[in-house]
């Protein structure tokens, strides 16, 4: 009786929820899954049709360069082309694997954002000395400071939400000493299967 009127007071002091409240959560909870699955969709196919038309941009770009342009120019041109379409098609994977993480998890990674931020300043950086005229000293070296922040940024977000982690598997290591305690205890069986062979020399004697 005591256990069941201390569990009576808990159980009163939620409050019960409205069902108009609870069905617009669960319309609302869906249209997003919707909304997110929809926009991993478009990314997917945006990314696929960058990369197919980036390596036909390339092959048509070595096949037939520009008049007046060598051999080895017009390759050069064409990969740092392909390059910059690949990185592109990196950071629309990436967002694609932001919403993966937001339909399963329902909350958003830090990790996938600072991927995006880094690539696109290599993409700068790229533009930056793929382009003939002068390179400012000034926007190079913050684009440099700007990777190496993201990369600082991104190893110890990875640090923080590792060591939770980390700390499950600690008591999982402990399990172990059973399992030792078990193999000793399957130890002590030969000597009982020795009692079982002296029983028998006793029989056989006895007969």
């Amino acid at each position: 009786m005591s256990e069941a009127s201390q569990a009576h007071p808990d159980a009163a002091a939620e409050p019960p929820q409205r069902p108009v409240v609870a069905a617009s959560i669960w319309v609302l909870e869906h249209a997003q899954d919707i909304v997110t699955v929809t926009v991993g969709v478009v990314l997917i196919v945006l990314a696929a049709t960058l990369a197919v038309d980036g390596v036909i941009s390339f092959v048509t770009g070595v096949m037939h360069p520009k008049p007046h342009a060598s051999t080895a120019s017009a390759i050069s041109t064409a990969a740092i082309d392909l390059l910059d379409r690949v990185l592109l098609v990196l950071i629309l994977v990436e967002i694609v694997h932001t919403v993966v993480l937001s339909l399963r998890a329902h909350r958003l990674a830090a990790q996938p954002f600072i991927v995006v931020g880094l690539v696109a300043v290599i993409r700068r950086i790229l533009f930056l000395l793929s382009n003939e005229n002068t390179i400012p000293t000034a926007e190079l070296g913050l684009l440099i400071g700007m990777v190496v922040a993201f990369v600082a940024a991104y190893l110890a977000v990875s640090h923080f939400e590792r060591r939770p982690g980390e700390e499950e598997l600690a008591p999982g290591a402990g399990e172990i000493a059973p399992a030792a305690g078990n193999t000793v205890a399957a130890g002590e069986i030969a000597p009982a299967a020795g009692n079982t062979v002296a029983a028998d020399k006793v029989d056989t004697s006895g007969g």
